[in-house]
């Protein structure tokens, strides 16, 4: 089968029940690994040491019994079923052999990113892609330098993936064509919901959108306005109850009778209200350590883990009342 034959092949079936690489068993390889094993896709985890994809199995494995405890886990497969398809790997030409989407989820660092690239660029099979979980590096310059340049692109999830669907698919000037529709496919057969950029932009929207939030939040603080906890709660008790359902652009068209009534009623408001903003402050200095200090006393530096727990079943249930109530 030619690569031509073989790429039609795969968007005319939404990618075959095939092989997956997983290049990294971190919280976010671990995710993924996860997400395609519940749509039963045979998924290779590879990462450099043994000891880490152990316990990378392991901790899928807790994981999925949560999940099943629960009654919120994915798909038809049981756990068992779940947990076979997925095998660690240290062999990285074994892990990428025959896969026909690989996805490298290492630390967001460009020289670390690219070093792999190169790595995995010479047993990349001519029509398979390869993605990269990078946060707000853009793909052109992440795949450059690759041979295997025209099939990459970039698949940033929300964090942590599994439980939070949304990922920001971003090709590069010179991705060939049949990638993005073929990931996003691939994306939304496994559960997730994803978005496109139609151009690259650094950072992508989901982190700009983000840190445009936290520097207000930031100032907002530093100026003595509000508590860093009274902050949170802003999002956590209003914006985030309804922008859990809709976007702010939905919010506003709700909030009056349509987008040319909300510019009516507050086009000039937001207009002097985001006159008076700061620019983005540097995250140093007291307004640090406040903020730090207060996160602490609620949320002890040894209880992290713990907390992510918490936030991960709260998102679980919020994925399925959403599932449940679109049904």
């Amino acid at each position: 089968m030619d690569s031509k034959e073989f790429t039609r092949n795969m968007a005319e079936t939404k990618i075959k029940k095939d092989k997956i690489c997983i290049v990294g068993s971190g919280l976010i390889g671990k995710s993924f690994a996860m997400l395609f094993a519940s749509s039963g896709y045979q998924v290779y985890m590879y990462d450099i040491q043994s000891s880490q994809v152990t316990d990378a199995l392991s901790n899928i494995r807790v994981q999925l019994l949560d999940l099943q405890e629960m009654g919120l886990l994915r798909g038809t497969l049981s756990v068992d079923q779940q947990h076979s398809c997925i095998r660690g790997a240290t062999d990285l030409g074994q892990a990428i052999k025959g896969a026909c989407f690989v996805l490298e989820c290492v630390p967001e660092r460009l020289d670390l990113k690219t070093s792999v690239y190169k790595s995995i660029d010479p047993f990349l099979e001519p029509s398979a892609i390869l993605g990269s979980s990078a946060s707000g590096l853009v793909p052109s310059l992440l795949s450059k330098d690759l041979k295997n340049r025209n099939r990459f692109i970039v698949v940033h999830p929300t964090n942590p993936p599994f439980y939070a669907p949304l990922v920001e698919l971003i090709p590069s000037p010179w991705t060939d064509s049949d990638v993005l529709p073929t990931t996003k496919s691939l994306c939304t057969e496994i559960g997730q919901a994803p978005v496109v950029l139609n151009k690259e932009i650094d950072g992508f929207v989901l982190n700009r959108i983000q840190y445009a939030i936290i520097g207000e939040c930031w100032n907002i603080v530093k100026a003595g306005v509000m508590s860093p906890e009274d902050v949170d709660k802003v999002m956590s008790e209003g914006l985030g109850r309804r922008y859990a359902f809709m976007g702010p652009l939905e919010t506003a068209y709700l909030n009056a009778d349509g987008w040319l009534s909300y510019q009516e009623r507050y086009a000039d408001m937001m207009e002097r209200v985001t006159s008076t903003f700061e620019p983005f402050p540097k995250v140093e200095g007291p307004t640090l350590q406040t903020i730090h200090n207060e996160f602490v006393r609620k949320i002890p530096l040894d209880q992290l883990d713990a907390r992510r727990k918490w936030r991960d079943e709260r998102l679980a249930r919020l994925s399925k009342l959403k599932k449940d109530m679109d049904n």
